[in-house]
């Protein structure tokens, strides 16, 4: 009943979308709307083949569109799993097993460390549970709670156990709360929206010219059939129908080389978009950090030293001058007081913690010293303890020494335990460890005191007072490796890197001064304090969920173009809204991984740069194309306009106008977008995001490359036409072959054998223009004749100039590189 009442214990989730929606949704693309109407043209002209042309590449490039997205939600699925299987629960008096999706309002939970909770419950009892929160706060140190505390579905008990009442499932917990935040898209990604504004411009800009062609024919008295099959057929011609599947090519191809590189793309459009971001926003628990606690610095009152290793496996030396029987009774006495466990990885080699994080580092931290736990534990077994429980803030041990003899160890915060009567320590040795606890903290460490008491015999209960001080150890869940070098890179790139956590301040500051986020001196966001934070910072700390969408929201609406990177299920919401959002797949949890466009299946935050580098290469591309397409078709417009005036009163047949494109802007434009990255596209400022597609002087390129094309056509049919030669068939051929110059010219690494698709696509379309004057059917179909050799090589000499053209401009026109924003915090 219950279960009919409230529904399946399942996070909202967003069916699949049907087959006929994912197509509907590639065919809403502007570039392909603009190719449905240009078919719908050709077929009105009873053009077949240049209309069969058209629509191969729209199935083209809807089926790679299609088969991506397919492909991504498979591996997505294959990545995800149930937050928590089954769940243990007390019904009818009695402990049973079943599935998570069944647990309902008024189950009693059984909770025993490992275990993930089901579902939102208030705890009814609880014997030294600790939780660890950080998939649903983003605070990195496990929780203690105690019964009446609440726990929140997906969290992890860690220590301990506990019973709990059920009070929340589904889309009512914690957990779907937050889901249900990600119901807005972040919309149009940036290319989308160009290639909106370029559509709009080609179709205004295409139709009006056209139709001056048309009207200019007739009023030469050419007949009204010829100049509307002539006027369709440029309007065909000056659409770059290539561009959809040279943006489709260029996407799938980072796409795979991001595959490789364990980056799954869930959405081809994100490839580009990373390329134009302006601000990467980043969870700091698993994104920027290894997600696992580690002893980093050790203090005694005769001594301090740091540690170095990651991971809770065993590597790792003391760096500083002491000795490392300096510090054997502080790490034995840690390791004794200890309740975690430490378990060898089925590979031989990784270590993971089960139970307390921070109890299994200090438990790393003494395997570093060469300190067996089994060992110590034979040598002083545990007689009885006192767990730790959030009012004391400290956990004591009784252990038997040889004689007799027994030995209290008592380990907490430093706040608990460096204070009378549990210490019994001179008053300026007391200072002095709260001092350097205090500068600890401060600089974002967790800080643990630890202290002991030997004694005569055996007391009935475990005594906390009158101990004597070994020191302090200092834990942290310390940066990646790859981390520091993944912000510098984006600082090179001119990306502003913005830290956003739910962690403690001192933590959050700590974790960004050591990556280069922040100066030591810089100021930082507590957004406890700040209600409605400022987008302009550069590190916020215990940020809420709400507060990290509100704030993606505030840095988009300021003009930035956000990445996000996260892993837990308080990340979902920003993840989803900001203009690409990155997934960690190996730590991650499902809400974050669903709502990602990016997700990273081995966590490295570097893949990220790489998809930069990639979304780069991918715009680089498209306009590299651009260049090439648009100044061929204003190019075959201006020949047909300008011709007249030269005495040639149809310079083109309308087959051959559409020949020529159908070689130029088939196989050698979609080869262009294969060209490799320039090697210093990482080392210049990202493109202004209301920057068009054609800004940044793109047009201006077309024009300069364009007036050179014309004259070389028409300068070899007015020769041609003043000699007596065939100056159509002559201007037919220069123009394909003058376009394809342009096309090898905009190489992104000339004389190399780098993308050896074009050299070939280029000698195939060139081929083919010299079949279309020698191949009898074709010649039928063209209306050309045979050129002389000698005809031909001069044409074919001219036509390097289309070469010459595209490398001179971008030698003496070089791209200006955008100034860099003011990427200071306000």
């Amino acid at each position: 009943m219950r279960l009919d009442r409230d529904g399946p214990n399942l996070l909202p989730a967003k069916p699949p979308a049907p087959l006929w929606r994912r197509v509907a949704g590639q065919l809403r693309d502007p570039l392909i709307v603009v190719l449905l109407v240009a078919a719908a043209l050709t077929a009105i002209t009873g053009d077949w083949t240049d209309m069969a042309v058209i629509l191969l590449v729209i199935v083209v490039n809807t089926t790679v569109g299609v088969a991506q997205e397919v492909r991504a939600d498979r591996a997505i699925t294959a990545l995800s799993a149930l937050t928590a299987p089954v769940a243990r629960v007390v019904r009818d008096g009695a402990q049973q097993e079943v599935p998570a999706a069944e647990v309902v309002r008024g189950d009693v939970l059984v909770l025993a460390e490992g275990d993930i909770v089901p579902a939102d419950a208030r705890l009814e009892e609880a014997a030294a549970l600790l939780v660890d929160e950080s998939a649903l706060t983003g605070e990195s140190v496990p929780v203690d709670k105690s019964a009446g505390d609440e726990v929140a579905s997906g969290t992890v008990v860690v220590r301990g156990r506990g019973r709990a009442e059920v009070c929340a499932t589904g889309a009512a917990s914690a957990a779907g709360r937050i889901a249900g935040l990600m119901a807005t898209g972040s919309g149009l990604t940036p290319l989308q929206r160009r290639l909106v504004g370029v559509g709009r411009l080609l179709a205004g800009v295409t139709v009006f010219l056209c139709v001056v062609v048309g009207a200019l024919g007739l009023v030469r008295g050419q007949p009204v059939e010829l100049m509307v099959v002539t006027a369709i057929s440029l309007v065909v011609a000056a659409v770059p129908e290539s561009l959809p599947a040279v943006v489709t090519l260029s996407l799938a191809l980072g796409a795979r080389r991001m595959a490789a590189r364990h980056a799954l793309v869930r959405r081809l459009h994100a490839v580009e978009t990373l390329g134009s971001v302006t601000v990467l926003a980043t969870d700091k628990t698993g994104t920027l950090t290894e997600g696992q606690m580690v002893v980093r610095r050790l203090w005694t009152p005769a001594a301090r030293a740091a540690l170095t290793g990651t991971g809770y496996g065993p590597d790792g030396r003391l760096d500083g001058d002491a000795p490392a029987e300096a510090f054997t009774g502080l790490l034995t006495a840690a390791a004794l007081c200890n309740d975690a466990r430490l378990l060898r990885g089925d590979d031989g080699e990784e270590w993971r913690a089960l139970g307390d994080p921070t109890e299994a580092a200090l438990l790393a931290a003494a395997a570093k010293l060469g300190l067996d736990r089994h060992e110590l534990n034979e040598r002083c077994p545990r007689l009885a303890e006192r767990p730790f429980d959030s009012v004391r803030k400290r956990m004591s041990t009784l252990h038997r020494l040889p004689g007799g003899r027994s030995r209290v160890i008592c380990k907490g915060a430093p706040e608990a335990l460096l204070r009378a009567p549990v210490l019994a320590a001179d008053p300026a040795l007391v200072a002095g460890a709260t001092a350097e606890a205090e500068r600890l903290a401060h600089e974002g460490y967790r800080v643990l005191a630890v202290a002991v008491a030997d004694l005569d015999g055996v007391p009935e209960r475990v005594p906390e007072e009158g101990l004597r001080l070994l020191g302090l150890v200092a834990i942290l869940d310390p940066p990646r490796e790859a981390a520091s070098a993944a912000v510098a890179a984006c600082r090179r790139a001119g990306i502003r890197p913005v830290l956003i956590t739910g962690d403690h301040p001192g933590t959050a500051r700590a974790v960004a001064t050591e990556l280069g986020v922040i100066g030591p001196a810089d100021p930082i966001v507590d957004c406890r304090d700040a209600p409605g934070p400022p987008a302009g910072a550069t590190v916020y700390a215990r940020a809420t969920p709400e507060q990290k969408l509100v704030l993606v929201e505030g840095m988009r609406a300021g003009g930035e173009v956000v990445a996000m990177t996260g892993d837990g299920v308080n990340d979902g919401p920003a993840l989803r809204r900001a203009d690409i959002g990155v997934a960690m797949g190996g730590r991650g949890t499902e809400v974050a991984r669903q709502a990602a466009d990016l997700v990273l299946a081995d966590d490295d935050l570097d893949t990220v740069v790489a998809a930069v580098e990639e979304g780069r290469r991918v715009y680089a591309n498209i306009r590299r194309f651009l260049v090439y397409g648009l100044s061929g078709g204003a190019t075959e417009i201006a020949v047909m306009l300008l011709g007249p005036l030269f005495g040639l009163a149809l310079p083109l047949l309308p087959a051959q106008i559409l020949w020529v494109n159908l070689l130029t802007h088939g196989l050698p434009g979609v080869a262009l977008g294969g060209e490799p990255a320039d090697p210093a596209v990482m080392r210049r400022p990202p493109r202004p995001p209301d920057q068009s597609i054609l800004g940044a002087g793109l047009w201006q390129r077309v024009i300069r490359i364009a007036v050179v094309l014309t004259a070389v056509t028409l300068g070899v049919a007015v020769w041609a036409l003043h000699t007596g030669r065939p100056w159509q068939s002559m201007a037919f051929f220069a123009l394909g072959a003058v376009q394809l110059g342009v096309a090898l010219g905009s190489r992104a690494r000339p004389g190399s054998l780098a993308n050896p698709a074009l050299l070939l696509a280029v000698a195939g379309a060139l081929g083919l223009q010299l079949a279309g004057l020698y191949v009898p059917l074709l010649r039928d179909l063209l209306g050309t004749v045979p050129l002389t050799l000698p005809d031909l090589l001069v044409v074919a000499a001219l036509s390097v100039l289309g070469y010459a053209a595209a490398r001179l401009d971008r030698v003496l026109h070089r791209e200006p590189v955008p100034p860099p924003r003011d990427r200071r915090p306000s």
